[in-house]
């Protein structure tokens, strides 16, 4: 039979785990990049070390991150941005990306969010909820979530996730 030997399964292991890495390695190359470009190419910086480290953390190899660098401050970088909603239960939900073009990565989180049942919040309306980090954001009042919310809101953080431009996503539900 075809198909069947174990070269076969090697390859399609690999190449499901490469697809994952790239992934992976995707977003933090734009983070550096952001990164590079606001300290313009100064490793030295926290932001940037913080994104290197970032990325050594996952195994991505050196020259990977000295082309992102360099590519960042050769040329034009993404820009971060921040969008605010409210999931199941009136969580706030936070989401925090890296994009080429706003106007994109703006319709694309509209559109995820619509075929979700909700719709994109005004800036400041759920920013309220949470305390800016070295990390990111941190919440400041919780909400708990029903067991039904709770598995909404479980599916929708990962359609974010999985999104290419969306580097994280914080809410205050617990």
């Amino acid at each position: 039979m075809s198909g069947h030997n174990k070269w076969s399964k090697i390859k399609h292991k690999k190449a499901a785990s490469d697809a994952e890495k790239s992934k992976v390695f995707a977003k933090l190359v734009k983070l550096i990049k952001v990164e590079a470009r606001l300290a313009n190419g100064d490793e030295n910086t926290p932001g940037l070390r913080a994104a290197v480290e970032k990325a050594r953390g996952a195994n991505m190899p050196k020259d990977t991150i000295a082309r992102g660098i360099q590519s960042a401050v050769d040329s034009k970088a993404d820009e971060r941005v921040i969008f605010e909603t409210y999931g199941p239960g009136g969580a706030a939900v936070v989401i925090v990306g890296l994009t080429d073009n706003t106007n994109r990565t703006t319709a694309e989180i509209k559109h995820l969010l619509s075929k979700n049942g909700f719709e994109l919040a005004t800036p400041g309306s759920a920013l309220w909820a949470f305390k800016k980090t070295d990390d990111g954001f941190e919440p400041t009042s919780v909400v708990s979530l029903s067991d039904a919310d709770g598995e909404r809101m479980g599916v929708l953080i990962e359609i974010f996730e999985n999104h290419d431009d969306v580097q994280d996503v914080y809410t205050n539900a617990v």
